[in-house]
C-alpha cells in the first residue's frame, strides 16, 4: 500500500516522531515559562511595543489574535500579531515570543535576505505542494515516469522552502535575545528560560525540515521501485 510503505516505516515515520517529539518540547517549554513572570512585569504587547520603537519601528501595528501560539508578523501590511495569552501575559514564554516577533519585523525592515526570499516564494510554494502529490499519484497509477518526477520536483519546492525559513527563524530569536538584553527586559537570571522557550520553538522548525525531506526520499524510492 502507498500510504503505509517501506518509505513511510523508513524515511516519514522517524521523522513525524521527531516532530511529534519537537511540538511535545514547545508545548512543555510553553506550560513552564508562561508560569513564570519576567522580572520587568511587562505584558507581550507592552515588550513588543518598546521595542519596535527602539528598533525606529514604531509605525508597524500590534494586533491581538485568538489562538495558541499563532504569534506572526505580517511583512505585507506590517502588523504583528500576539495570541491573546501573549499579549496580555507577562511570562518568560509571552517576552520570549513577542520579542522573536519582532525580530522578524526587524529582519524586513533591512531586507534580511533569506526573509525575503522565503516571502517570495510562498505563493509558489502553496501551489507545488498542494500539486505535488496529485501530481506523482496520477504518474504512479498510469506509469508515467514524467509525471512522477514532476511531482517529486514540485515537493523539493517545501523542502527548499523549510531550508530557507531554518536561519529566518534562528536569525529571529538572536535578534530577539539581543534586544531583549539591550533594553533590560532580561537579566542574567532570565537569559537562559528567554533561550530555552526560543530555542524549543525553532525545534519545530528543524523538524518541519525533517519531514518534507523524508516525504521527498520515500517519493523517490518508490519511483525507482515502480521502474
Amino acid at each position: 500500500m502507498f500510504f503505509f510503505d517501506e518509505g513511510y516505516i523508513l524515511f516519514v515515520l522517524p521523522a513525524m516522531i521527531f516532530a511529534l517529539w519537537a511540538q511535545g518540547r514547545v508545548n512543555a517549554a510553553y506550560e513552564t515559562y508562561s508560569r513564570m513572570y519576567s522580572r520587568s512585569g511587562r505584558p507581550g504587547y507592552e515588550v513588543a511595543a518598546y521595542l519596535l520603537r527602539n528598533a525606529g519601528l514604531g509605525d508597524v501595528r500590534i494586533e491581538r489574535i485568538d489562538g495558541r501560539l499563532s504569534d506572526h508578523y505580517d511583512p505585507r501590511k506590517r502588523v504583528l500579531r500576539l495570541s491573546r495569552d501573549i499579549y496580555d501575559s507577562p511570562s518568560i514564554a509571552a517576552m520570549a515570543i513577542a520579542a522573536h516577533e519582532v525580530g522578524h519585523a526587524v529582519q524586513h525592515s533591512v531586507g534580511y535576505a533569506p526573509l525575503s526570499i522565503r516571502n517570495g516564494l510562498v505563493p509558489v510554494v502553496q501551489f507545488s505542494s498542494n500539486a505535488a502529490f496529485p501530481l506523482f499519484l496520477i504518474g504512479l497509477f498510469t506509469n508515467s515516469g514524467f509525471l512522477m518526477d514532476l511531482g517529486i520536483l514540485f515537493f523539493m519546492g517545501a523542502v527548499v522552502f523549510q531550508l530557507i525559513t531554518l536561519p529566518v527563524e534562528y536569525n529571529a530569536s538572536k535578534r530577539a535575545l539581543d534586544m531583549l538584553q539591550v533594553s533590560g527586559f532580561v537579566g542574567s537570571s532570565d537569559i537562559q528560560p528567554v533561550g530555552n522557550m526560543l530555542n524549543a520553538a525553532a525545534l519545530t522548525y528543524v523538524a518541519g525540515t525533517a519531514v518534507a525531506i523524508a516525504q521527498v526520499l520515500r517519493l523517490m524510492m518508490y519511483r525507482d521501485r515502480r521502474r
